[in-house]
């Protein structure tokens, strides 16, 4: 029997790094059939969270931007809404978020986007948002947890996270998940 040489051993690691990547390609198709994995999930513990500190400026001169304090201040639930102009989900939510904004407050964050473009955007067909503000670094979304636009966060009085979506929302999701925590307001 020949003892492995180091060039075999070498040779043996692309084929071997192939083989996990497989594994858990496998593994992670397995658990979407049998429906114990949802690549859309984000598994943060965002509920157990307060508002990251932050002050923001706002879309426009006309805007007066908001902050950390604001949010913790407000006496009813908040829903914080991360948009883009650039973003087609972000489009497909505008209906939906005109609807929801007359039952709860929304406020509304541009994710890296030109003002003058946020703008355009939230006022072509009339603005769901009660208070704008401009993320133009992304960096502020980071603090979040945000990984993509849109995301939306329920944040009840005193500056508790109470739920986090990662997708365009429509009024079903905010009629199942959105409205119990928000107090049926």
């Amino acid at each position: 029997m020949s003892v492995p040489t180091r060039r075999r051993l070498l040779m043996a690691l692309p084929v071997a790094g192939a083989g996990l990547v497989g594994a858990g390609c496998w593994k992670m198709l397995a658990s979407m059939q049998t429906g114990q994995f949802d690549p859309r999930a984000i598994r943060l513990d965002s509920q157990a969270r307060l508002v990251p500190d932050f002050a923001l400026s706002g879309l426009s001169d006309k805007e007066p931007g908001f902050d950390a304090a604001a949010l913790k201040a407000s006496p009813v639930p908040v829903l914080i809404n991360f948009f883009a102009s650039w973003c087609i989900p972000c489009v497909t939510e505008m209906a939906a978020l005109r609807v929801i904004g007359r039952q709860i407050p929304i406020w509304g964050i541009a994710y890296k986007d030109r003002p003058e473009d946020a703008e355009r955007f939230v006022t072509r067909d009339g603005s769901p948002y009660s208070r704008l503000a401009r993320d133009q670094s992304g960096m502020m979304a980071i603090d979040w947890g945000v990984s993509g636009v849109p995301e939306s966060f329920l944040i009840l009085p005193g500056g508790h996270i109470a739920w986090h979506g990662a997708a365009a929302l429509d009024e079903g999701v905010f009629e199942r998940e959105i409205r119990p925590l928000a107090g049926g307001r």
